[in-house]
């Protein structure tokens, strides 16, 4: 999921071109370009290190782990990637991970927004003070909606998660910021009447944009999970037109 572009530490007595406002920038992995990560625009995509949450269907589990010396791509690189792509990508997506555990996210999303790029966020919401001042910041968000919320543990399997989401959501949604709200759909993880409860949620939260995506297995850390990949034919067409009815845009997405 990462992309091509890898960890590079400097070498020894080589000094990296600085930029202040990205020195820390932990960039563990790029996509160079993408049309699906941020609707209607053609983006680069940040996948920054750390994320406490244990989703059993995540794909991106190889970035869990908090970041670590030598570990993120070098700014060095990430510098040339922002430079060589002026004119040619409208957008950097900040992914993981999950880019709010980190206090210095905003910083960096400005220094790329100064650069002449539009911002696209990929998040689970469990850090609503961070998400809240990057916001302003942002063109499109992409949140990540586990479950209901008083289930969120029983997907994250970290107690409190669901009431960090909801306050996400709320932000998202009075922000005036373009969004997608989405979930990953596996009835191994969430039955169709949870689905149900979580989209009558949502509505009531003033939600018009809703995606529910199909599980993948690539990268999920859950044997079981990828061993029951579930088909599209899994989702039932009473869930279907029933979720057409709570959101003026839904679509389902494989």
């Amino acid at each position: 999921m990462s992309g091509n572009i890898s960890p590079n530490p400097k070498k020894p007595g080589v000094a990296a071109p600085r930029s202040r406002d990205l020195d820390d920038i932990c960039v563990a992995g790029i996509t160079p370009f993408t049309t699906i990560d941020f609707p209607g625009r053609l983006t680069g995509v940040f996948y920054l290190q750390g994320c406490p949450w244990r989703c059993r269907y995540c794909y991106n589990s190889e970035f869990w782990p908090l970041p670590s010396a030598g570990q993120n791509i070098s700014l060095e690189k990430i510098l040339h990637f922002l430079d060589s792509r002026k004119g040619h990508l409208e957008g950097i997506v900040f992914s993981g991970g999950e880019p709010t555990i980190h206090k210095l996210l905003p910083v960096w999303i400005k220094a790329v927004k100064d650069r002449g790029f539009e911002i696209g966020l990929h998040t689970g919401g469990m850090i609503p003070e961070c998400l809240e001042r990057v916001l302003p910041f942002c063109n499109w968000v992409g949140l990540d909606i586990k479950a209901p919320f008083m289930l969120y543990e029983k997907v994250t399997q970290v107690a409190g998660s669901g009431e960090k989401a909801r306050q996400s959501a709320e932000l998202v949604l009075a922000s005036g910021v373009t969004y997608e709200f989405r979930t990953t759909f596996h009835p191994a993880v969430l039955s169709e009447d949870d689905i149900l409860e979580m989209a009558r949620e949502l509505a009531v939260m003033g939600c018009r944009h809703y995606v529910l995506q199909m599980f993948h297995p690539d990268h999920c850390p859950d044997k079981r999970l990828r061993e029951s990949a579930v088909p599209m034919a899994g989702i039932s067409a009473d869930l279907r037109q029933n979720l057409k009815s709570f959101f003026p845009e839904f679509f389902v997405r494989e």
